[in-house]
């Protein structure tokens, strides 16, 4: 749209209007030095916002600058310059944009007109982008950061009824045309379409030697700003704090005033975005990018599926190949860029997608310099790899939870199914004089006189979706102490140091684990990139994927032989007992079925397992006539959280309930046989006898999973207590015998429930394997179906469950039963528990039709990392080329 005509020329003085949040004075600030070019320029701009006037006014004296007192947004309520109340936060924008919003929107629409506005611009005032769009004018942010990634962080205090305010904000977001990017800038994908600035601050009135002279600091002083958006402080930084020779850093910003350029550029017609999409685009695939991000492990929060899609734009931006096309795009033995020396890329298209977007760094590394639209991860990849050299390529999958799900740690047969989605690692081992490092581990090692020390540099792509540092990197030396690898219980407290960083446990682990348990020494660097395909918090073991996929990439490198079965246990267990990676380094109490179906599924195949601890029974093939999917219900999953390990616990409280209970009972029955001696009743002894053997098997119940049903139902259900509180257990029973699980004395547990759930689950899962191989008929798919709904409400009475489950269970029962069941286009459907089962598609449609949440579907299967083996490649020197 280009601005109106006067009188058959084109208009040459524009209006633009510049809505500016009243949060701090930092936006304002950055604002009046745009504001004083655009007048400059001969345009009128008119100022909305609820700062003061005199930070415009004190600038800027000019008839064309106009400012309007409105407050349309509130930004953050803070109780000091460094404490954001959330609560209040969120009530305050309630009450200031939320509650009046139709007041505003045809308020500010008809003052927009009146007014003949050309363009607004907003920063970042997300209502304005919506009242642009209402009065048919184009609009613009100029941001480095946005209120929906902002928000979503207080609406985990808040609760999910809050929600709707992220997604309002994000929605109006997304009516603004592009995104002027500054510097320093969180994740906002709202905008999809954006052009990078340099840093925007007000124009400088004195020079650097003047201002120094003032302040009487010398030329050679370093100084440092802490700037609080007009806020006191209220604290000093100590000189101890500080390098010798520091007191402040100074900004500055670029000649030119590029943002009005751009900004008078875009009124006229002119345009300055990459890429023409729809806000409908923009806003299926970006909306609360920020409600992911910032999401607390535990927490009941849905996010829908569509809007998660930003995950593989935040990751390697190269696009998988077709199937259709795989073997034509890479053939089995060497691309134009490398060449395999070892392995097979089966065929699997994300193995190809991420050896091309190997290809792609291993181009940029080459360039020589720094492309700046590239991601911190690239750089980081592009700059840490020896291309010459040979580098290690490993895949593990993610699984889909068919039967057995929590009971595995209380010793269930378990059915798991590898899936599509895997993770992806490289891994490359350089000595450390050959090793490239990033400037700041160089400085590092240079300033402790190590510059022979090896050091451990890992790169994770996807870092801004998982809310996580990109890149992380270590001293291996710091991995021993006294020559001997540390305790699992220091690692664990040196990688959560910086929350942002405990993610590199995961990796980092394993090779600790392999220094521990195998004896490995490591004198050279390592740099390893990931790059996990398998959605996190999902419910399908992205964190078992990314053990398994580095242990395997990490055995290959050293040129250790190690089974599936050793090379999941190596994720999950130290010592003589089980400590995982994941359980002891990283603090979440996982069982053992995750790393083993990783390591040891096959396609189209069930692994069935015995987990006491890890028996491999071997692989159940998947009829043809049946299949299983996993639906997202947009719940986040977390192994970690609160509840998993508070249903744990009370599992393990009840096996030594029952133990306890047990053993009382061989005391009485010793009693009563000598009583019945006495009396000679007739088969008292051979009663006795019996349950003599009952007790003192029960007595000594290794995994509670071996006691039978009908002996829980007969002799415990009754007598075990719904709710335990921790105090009173510890007092009685001194512990509950699991080594990665701590009880609170003050937290009562659920203790019936979860003990009766592995029991239960147990002989499930064997009945379900049991039918798998029976001759196909309706009876067949209908137990089935009645074992994982019998599944899912079990695991729900654990506290586990969640609304979005339930509905998808409910969702399914609804189309089972239904006499439209069969015109559905997927098949029949029979059953469906915490993960899923039957027809998919469906499902997923009906799901968002019934919550408007389109959930991520999980269909098809793939190899374990046992199976895949590993790649070693080695890219082709290119010849240089004269320009």
């Amino acid at each position: 749209m280009k601005p109106k005509m006067e009188e058959g020329s084109e208009k040459t003085t524009l209006v633009f209007a510049y809505y500016v949040t009243g949060h701090g004075y930092g936006h304002a600030t950055r604002v009046v030095e745009v504001v004083r070019n655009l007048i400059q320029a001969g345009h009128e701009v008119h100022v909305v916002t609820g700062a003061p006037e005199y930070v415009f006014t004190s600038e800027i004296e000019s008839p064309r600058l106009f400012i309007r007192k409105v407050l349309l947004d509130c930004g953050a309520v803070q109780t000091d310059a460094l404490t954001v109340d959330r609560l209040a936060s969120l009530e305050k924008y309630v009450q200031t944009a939320v509650v009046p919003r139709a007041s505003i929107l045809a308020t500010e629409a008809e003052w927009l007109k009146s007014v003949k506005a050309d363009l607004v611009v907003s920063d970042v005032v997300p209502v304005a982008c919506r009242a642009a769009a209402d009065a048919e004018i184009r609009s613009i942010c100029v941001t480095n950061f946005s209120w929906d990634f902002i928000y979503a962080e207080y609406i985990m205090e808040a609760g999910h009824h809050s929600r709707s305010i992220v997604w309002q904000i994000a929605e109006d977001y997304s009516h603004s045309e592009f995104l002027i990017r500054l510097p320093g800038y969180c994740p906002m994908p709202a905008f999809r379409d954006s052009v990078d600035v340099p840093l925007v601050v007000r124009r400088v009135h004195k020079g650097r030697t003047e201002v120094r002279k003032e302040l009487g600091i010398g030329e050679d002083t370093k100084v440092l700003i802490y700037n609080f958006g007009g806020q006191p402080a209220g604290w000093k930084l100590e000189k101890d704090y500080l390098p010798d020779g520091w007191i402040c850093l100074v900004c500055g910003a670029s000649e030119g005033q590029v943002v009005a350029r751009i900004l008078q550029d875009t009124a006229f017609g002119k345009d300055h975005a990459p890429c023409k999409l729809s806000g409908s685009r923009r806003l299926r695939d970006a909306i609360v990018l920020g409600y992911q991000l910032q999401r607390v492990s535990g927490k009941d929060i849905a996010v829908p599926e569509w809007y998660t899609l930003a995950q593989n734009e935040l990751g390697f931006h190269s696009s998988l190949p077709d199937d259709n096309n795989i073997r034509r795009s890479l053939s089995l033995e060497e691309t134009e860029d490398f060449e395999i020396l070892h392995g097979d890329h089966r065929g699997l298209s994300d193995t190809i997608g991420f050896l091309k977007s190997l290809a792609e760094l291993h181009a940029l590394g080459n360039q020589g310099s720094v492309d700046k639209h590239m991601s911190r991860e690239s750089q980081a990849a592009a700059a840490m790899f020896n291309w010459e050299e040979e580098i290690i390529v490993s895949r593990a999958p993610g699984r889909l939870d068919v039967m057995g799900g929590i009971a595995d740690y209380s010793g269930s047969l378990v059915l798991q199914m590898p899936i599509r989605e895997a993770c992806h690692v490289a891994i490359q081992r350089n000595q450390p004089g050959k090793q490239k490092l990033w400037k700041h581990a160089q400085a590092r090692k240079h300033d402790k006189g190590q510059v022979s020390s090896s050091v451990l540099q890992i790169v994770s792509f996807g870092s801004e979706l998982g809310n996580r540092a990109p890149t992380f990197d270590m001293d291996l030396s710091d991995l021993m102490d006294g020559g001997k690898p540390i305790s699992y219980e220091k690692a664990r407290q040196f990688f959560s140091q910086d929350p942002s960083q405990k993610w590199a446990a995961y990796v980092a682990g394993t090779i600790l684990v392999l220094m521990t348990e195998l004896g490995v020494q490591i004198v050279d660097g390592i740099s390893i990139l990931v790059f996990s395909g398998v959605p996190e918090g999902k419910g399908v073991s992205s964190s078992a994927a990314i053990e398994v996929a580095t242990m395997s990439a990490m055995a290959a490198s050293l040129g250790l032989d190690i089974a599936p079965r050793d090379l999941a246990l190596l994720c999950q267990k130290a010592c003589s007992f089980h400590i995982s990676v994941e359980n002891h380094i990283v603090g979440a109490p996982c069982g053992i079925m995750d790393q083993m179906a990783s390591a040891c599924g096959e396609e189209d195949k069930l692994l069935a397992m015995l987990c006491q601890p890890a028996e491999v029974l071997g692989h159940v093939e998947i009829p043809p006539h049946i299949r299983f999917w996993g639906i997202d219900s947009g719940i986040r999953h977390s192994v970690g959280g609160a509840d998993y390990g508070s249903v744990r616990i009370g599992a393990f409280m009840g096996r030594k309930i029952i133990k306890s209970m047990a053993t009382e009972s061989l005391h009485s029955s010793a009693l009563n046989g000598k009583v019945s001696r006495q009396v000679e009743t007739m088969n008292i002894d051979e009663m006795i006898g019996h349950n003599v053997d009952l007790h003192e098997a029960e007595a000594e119940l290794d995994y509670l999973c071996n006691l039978p049903p009908h002996r829980y139902e007969e002799s415990y259900v009754h007598r075990l207590p719904e709710f335990l509180l921790g105090n009173d257990f510890v007092e009685k029973y001194l512990h509950h015998d699991d080594t990665v699980t701590v009880i609170d004395k003050a937290h009562s547990y659920a203790v019936r429930a979860p003990t009766r759930h592995p029991i239960y689950e147990n002989f499930r899962v064997k009945a379900f394997k049991a039918l798998l191989s029976s001759a196909p008929s309706d009876d067949q798919l209908t137990a089935l179906g009645e074992l994982m709904y019998q599944c899912h409400y079990s695991y729900s009475s654990c506290g586990l469950g969640s609304d979005g489950t339930d509905r998808l269970v409910e969702l399914v029962q609804e189309m089972q039963h239904s006499k439209s069941s069969n015109s559905c286009g997927g098949g029949t459907l029979y059953g469906a528990k915490i993960t899923g089962g039957g027809s998919g598609g469906t499902i997923q449609q009906k799901y968002r039709a019934a919550t408007g949440f389109l959930p991520f579907l999980f269909e098809g299967s793939s190899p374990g990392a046992g199976k895949f083996g590993y790649l070693k490649i080695r890219f082709r020197s290119r010849p240089a080329t004269s320009e």
